[in-house]
Order: C-alpha cells, then structure tokens, then sequence
C-alpha cells in the first residue's frame, strides 16, 4: 500500500514538474527572448511596453476578446525569458499579462478590466503597446487592432430607417429592434463605459423616431434607449444598468440588439455562462486531493487554502476541460464546498463551511446590538417627510416591512420637509440608497376632455279649419235666416250649439257673437313646429248680399333645427395621482326637516372631469376616467329635476393621441293623424277634413379624450 503511494506521489511530481517545464521550456530554434514587461501612463494613455533581446522584424498580429476582455499578440520566433508566466499589474485598465509558448511563437495576452481598442508599434528592442480609453472600441488598422464594424456600408445615397422598437425577451433580456430600408446598411456597435452605441451609417431618422424610450419598467438590463441624427449616420445608445453581456444579429432588414443580466456568482470562479477557464487535461491514478488541488493551483495561480478536514484520494481523467469546470467536478466528487475572496479559494466540507457561515451571520447580528448608532439628517425635495418615514418604520401601507432595525428610529420635520434617521452605519447607507431612489420627480400628465352634444329636430304638421255662418237674422233687412224644408220647416247650419242659436235668433246675441272658433264645424289646423307657428290659408266663399259665408283655411308648417354644444374641461396631475375638476351650479329648492319645518337644500348640475392617469413603460398613457355632465331637467312638486349624462371607464391612450371613449345616441320618431270620420279618408277632399304631424328628434353625446405627457413646463398653457 506505501509503495502504491510512493508511485501516486511519484507520477503527481512528475506532472508537476512537466507542466513547469513547459511553462519556461525554450524552443532550440527560437532566436528572441522576452526579457521585461512593465506599464505606465503617457500622455493620458496607458502603454504597456515589453523589453525583447532583439528587435522585432515587424508589429505583431493580434486579436481582441469583448467577453473576457483581452488582448492578444502573437510573437513568432520567440520565447519566454521571465521565469515565470503571469505578471501582475493592476494599473488602469490592465490587469496582467500573460506569456504563453507555444511551438515557435509566444503569445502575449494582456487581460484588461473592460473591452478596448490598442495601437501597437515598435521602438527599438521594445514593442509599445498603447491602451484605447475604457470602454472604447475604436476601429483601428488590421495590423494593429482586432475591432471592425459589424457591416460594412453598401448603399450610396442616405436612406431613412423605418422603424425602432423594444421588446423583452426570455430570461429577462432587452431586445432592441431597428428596421432598416435594406441589408446594405452599414452597422457599427461598440461599447463606451456602461453604454452600448449602435452607428447606422449612412442614413437618416424621421422625426418621429427621434425620441428617449424609458423602459426601466420592463425588468430588463435596459433602462433607456436614446435615438438621434448625429452627422450622416443614426446613432442609438443603449443606457444598460448592472453587470451585462450583449449580441446583435441581422435577419435581412431587421437588425437585433440584445443585452442580457450577467448573474455574478461571487463563489464562481469565472463569470459569464458555462465554464471560460483555460482547458487542461488530467489523468491520474488515486492521488491525494490535496495535492490534486495544488497541482489546479500551481496552473490558475490562485492561493488555494485547503482545510485540514479534507483527506482521501481521487482517481481521474480529464482531457481538454476548462479548470474551473475540473475544479467543480473534485469539489462535487469529494463533497466539497468551496468560497473565494480576490484570488483566494478557501476549500472544507459543505458541512463545514455552512457551519462557520452560520456562526458568523450570528456573530454579525451581535455586532449590530453592539455597535455605536449615530443620526443622519436627510433633506428631501420632492417627496414628503411624513410619507418616507412611515415606509421606513413599515407602517405606510399593509405587509410593509421595516427597514430601520430594532434599535432605529426617525423623526420628520414637515416645515422643512427633512428626516432625522438613527441607527447603525450599515442600515444608514441602506437609507440613503433607498431615498436616492425614491426622492425624485413625478412624470406629470395633461388630460384633455371635450364633450360634443349634437341634436337634429324635424317637424311637419299639415291642417285645415272649415266653417260656415249665416247672418241674415241679424242683418238690418230681418231676412229669415237657415234653408227650407219639408212642411215649412227651417235648418240652420254652424260650427257649435250656440252660433246656431244665434243665427236663428233664439238668443239674443250681437254679431260679436260670431267668431272663428264657434263657427267652424271643421277645426284641425297645424300646431306648428319648434316653437314656430304655422303658415296659414284661407278662402272665403259668401253670396251678394254677404250674409252667409263659408270659410277654408288650410296650415302648414316643415321645421328643421341643428345644434351642438361642446365642453372642454383639461386639467395636468402627476403620474398615479387623481385629479379633479368641476363646473356647474347649484338649485335651491325646499324640503321638510324631522320637525316639520322646511328647509333649503341644493341639487348640482355639474360638468365634472375625474381623472387617474398611469404612464406605462412604453410611452402610453393608462387613464382611470370619471366624466358627468349634468343640466337642469324641469320643475316638479318635489324639486327641480336634473339631466345626468356619466361616463366611468378605464382606457389605453398613447401619448398626444385622441379616443371617443364613449356616446350617447337618441332618436325619437313620432307621426299623429287626426281626422273627422269617413269624410277624413275621401281621396283628394279628405285633407280638408284631417290633421297631420311628424316628428324626429336626434341627440348624440359623444366624449373625446386627449392625455398628453408634460415634458417642460412650458408645455403646459
């Protein structure tokens, strides 16, 4: 059993041993040697210059890596000549270099803090290699820098693009859409610091589409899109916000940006998806874990501190595998848990480990009602003291939770719209995040209402009167009056019982007597229409001596009425505040009180806007709507009647757009016939003998309503 240990331990050394060796093994044929590598800043840019025995015969090619960020350089004939692989520089955005041979070239990589562009030239025996700002990819020459555009331009002339939008994809990943007038558009993205910049060039941006899209609310890396004409080319920059990693694609006219959430692990070795060590292979026979480890140690230079619970052996064989995936299939093998801090991995069993945790969140939570408070005061501008406070001692609203701890407490002085927080330092900066975020100004909204009532009349009325009197008993010659009959008899004709008694004298009666009402036996004129009398025609037909008469007058009226009343109530509010505004009048009327005694009341007749506006996401506005508008009806015994019209509902608007969220349409047909009977229905004559009237009434309430986002505050007039 000893000897097999021996021979484990023998073969462990001896890979060892080969991977140094490999680390600092020289080619026979190499001729140059790299001698020095050190960092400092010129003129406002940092230069990386690595020292060579001999000077080199031309720049070296190279390629830049956006995820990891890196910069390699390929040097053919040389070797490495610092005894060692990796220095350290921590300077600006360098964070080291490392020196790989490979055959009969070294490979120099310089691993950055951020993606960058680089110029390299040559200076003696040196090779000068000069850092681009953080964040910016700039194109430079083939022979100096690996970044290009992501197409080239084909096109001419300038073309306008057509549209731009934003979706959310999966996994919570912001995906900006841009549709282009072709697939010859030159496209251009690049990273500068924490924002993403997409160039189109060549071409143009119609007015409406140059614009800010706030779509924080989306739950997306993405919190703005800012689009705008910048020379001859359409500039797009995306504001992500967090650790992120982006990709873009064209599908013929569309060309996609997608950024997504980059989780960070703060136990992962290396970020990003899936494993981006550099790939090794492994093959042993029962080795010890514990040398296994430092073997993975000596090849990552991390500092590796292994708790002395860790035994036993392992036997594997792995080939081409990323470190950090190696590394994660020991620890899972063994039951091994492990926790990094800077370039230190700390490895003990996950029984172990969870246990030391526990007891330092409870030696941390003893701290805390041990350690000092002190008071901060926080001066707030746009939200109110009293409201903040609440939310911080969890009593604004139902299920809040309280921020401050246990030994906490805050006061709030309304006149100076301040807050005076104690309590610990590390839940004080938790305060100030929060009320950094919180303290800001509302979005406001101007919500315009107009309210059209239109109405359409109609009226026709067609009538007739006829009547007869006969005046020859009351003439100054004494004629008898009436018609003969049979055996002498006498008939008399008239309009009513008492104009017949006075042609015949059986009252005593002046010609006053006589009047158009009494005398017609056909009374069925035209009541006119929308308050208009109607237009009248009479005919007369009386013998010589113009003592009997019979009279024809004929009525006819055709009306026809439009009207339309609007109202324009507007009022501005803040983004999920209600707002009101209201006009009318009051009527008085009387009422009894439980004594019996009257007293004086009011009814309102109002026009009334009601309104809660919600900007969502994407620009548009959501709007909680109230809208009556009231008139006086007509007066009865029990007060004065009131005519409501009341629109309550909820609508989708977008931003300056105008919708009828609703109306109200009346039609009121009505046709009357009045007649004397069978003399009414002869053809032709019978008019003389009837009365006709229709009428049609049209009413239409239709409510507009125009929300429009107050950017300045010189929009609102």
């Amino acid at each position: 059993m000893k000897k097999e240990n021996h021979m484990a331990w023998g073969r462990a050394l001896a890979w060892c041993g080969w991977l140094f060796a490999l680390a600092l093994a020289v080619p026979a044929h190499a001729q140059n040697v790299v001698q020095s590598i050190t960092s400092s800043v010129q003129g406002g840019a940092e230069v990386v210059r690595i020292d060579f025995a001999q000077p080199l015969a031309a720049v070296p090619a190279g390629f830049v890596v956006q995820s990891p960020a890196r910069i390699a350089l390929d040097v053919p004939g040389a070797s490495n000549g610092l005894g060692r692989s990796s220095v350290e520089m921590n300077t600006g955005n360098l964070r080291s270099v490392n020196v790989v041979t490979a055959g009969d070239r070294t490979r120099l990589v310089l691993n950055l803090k951020s993606p960058t562009g680089y110029k390299a030239q040559l200076q003696g025996n040196s090779l000068l290699v000069s850092l681009d700002g953080a964040g910016a990819a700039s194109p430079a020459p083939a022979a100096t820098s690996g970044t290009a555009t992501f197409a080239e331009s084909r096109n001419r002339e300038s073309q306008p693009i057509k549209d731009l939008d934003f979706r959310r994809g999966p996994d919570s990943s912001g995906r900006v859409l841009v549709e282009l007038p072709s697939n010859q558009v030159g496209v251009d993205i690049r990273q500068q610091g924490q924002t993403l910049v997409v160039d189109f060039l060549k071409s143009t941006l119609p007015e409406g589409l140059r614009r800010r899209l706030d779509v924080a609310d989306f739950g997306t890396p993405i919190q703005n899109v800012t689009t705008f004409q910048q020379g001859d080319r359409v500039r797009v920059v995306i504001e992500p916000r967090g650790q992120w990693e982006h990709s873009a694609y064209q599908s013929d006219n569309q060309f996609v940006v997608e950024v997504r959430q980059l989780k960070v692990d703060p136990n992962k070795l290396s970020q990003g998806p899936g494993y981006t060590g550099e790939k090794l292979s492994l093959n042993f026979q029962n080795i010890e874990v514990r040398s296994l480890l430092q073997v993975i140690a000596d090849f990552t230079n991390f500092n590796i501190v292994t708790s002395d619970s860790v035994t036993g052996a392992v036997t594997l064989r792995l080939k081409d595998v990323p470190w950090d995936q190696a590394l994660d299939i020991i620890l899972q093998a063994k039951g091994l848990g492990m926790r990094k801090a800077g370039n230190v991995l700390w490895i003990a069993p996950k029984d172990e480990i969870a246990a030391k945790e526990k007891l330092e969140l409870e030696s941390r939570a003893q701290i805390q009602t041990l350690e000092p408070v002190r008071t901060q005061d926080f001066k707030l501008n746009y939200a109110k003291a009293e409201d903040v406070a609440r939310g911080l001692l969890g009593t604004g609203a139902a299920g809040a939770t309280r921020i401050l701890s246990s030994r906490g407490s805050v006061i709030f002085e309304s006149r100076t719209n301040q807050l005076f927080i104690t309590d610990i330092a590390s839940r004080l900066e938790q305060v100030q995040d929060l009320i950094a975020k919180v303290d800001i100004p509302v979005r406001q909204v101007m919500i315009e209402a107009r309210i059209v009532e239109a109405s359409d009349t109609f009226g026709k009325s067609i009538g007739a009167r006829l009547g007869a009197v006969d005046l020859r008993g009351t003439s100054p010659a004494g004629a008898t009056p009436g018609y003969g009959s049979f055996n002498n008899q006498r008939a008399s004709i008239s309009g009513s019982y008492d104009a017949v008694n006075a042609q015949v004298g059986a009252l005593e009666r002046t010609k006053e007597t006589f009047n158009s009402v009494n005398t017609s036996f056909v009374n069925l004129p035209s009541s006119g229409a929308g308050g208009f009398p109607a237009a009248n025609f009479a005919i007369a037909l009386f013998n010589a001596a113009a003592d009997r008469f019979l009279s024809l007058e004929l009525s006819a009226l055709e009306a026809d009425g439009k009207g339309r009343l609007v109202s324009s109530p507007r009022v501005v509010t803040a983004d999920k505040t209600k707002a009101l505004i209201e006009q009318g009048t009051e009527f008085p009327y009387q009422q009894a009180t439980s004594s019996g005694a009257t007293s004086v009341a009011f009814r309102r007749a109002t026009l009334k806007l009601e309104v809660t506006p919600q900007i969502t996401p994407e620009g548009n506005i959501m709007l909680d709507l109230d809208i009556s508008k009231d008139s006086r009806g007509e007066t009865t015994a029990a007060g004065i009647a009131i005519n409501t019209k009341h629109i309550r509902t909820n609508v989708l608007v977008e931003n300056g757009g105008t919708v009828v969220i609703g109306g109200i349409f009346e039609l009121t047909e009505s046709e009357t016939e009045a007649k004397v009977p069978l003399l009414g229905d002869v053809p032709v004559v019978g008019n003389l003998f009837k009365n006709r009237q229709r009428t049609s009434n049209k009413q239409e309430l239709l409510v507009f309503i125009t929300p429009k986002m107050v950017a300045e505050r010189g929009a609102i007039r």
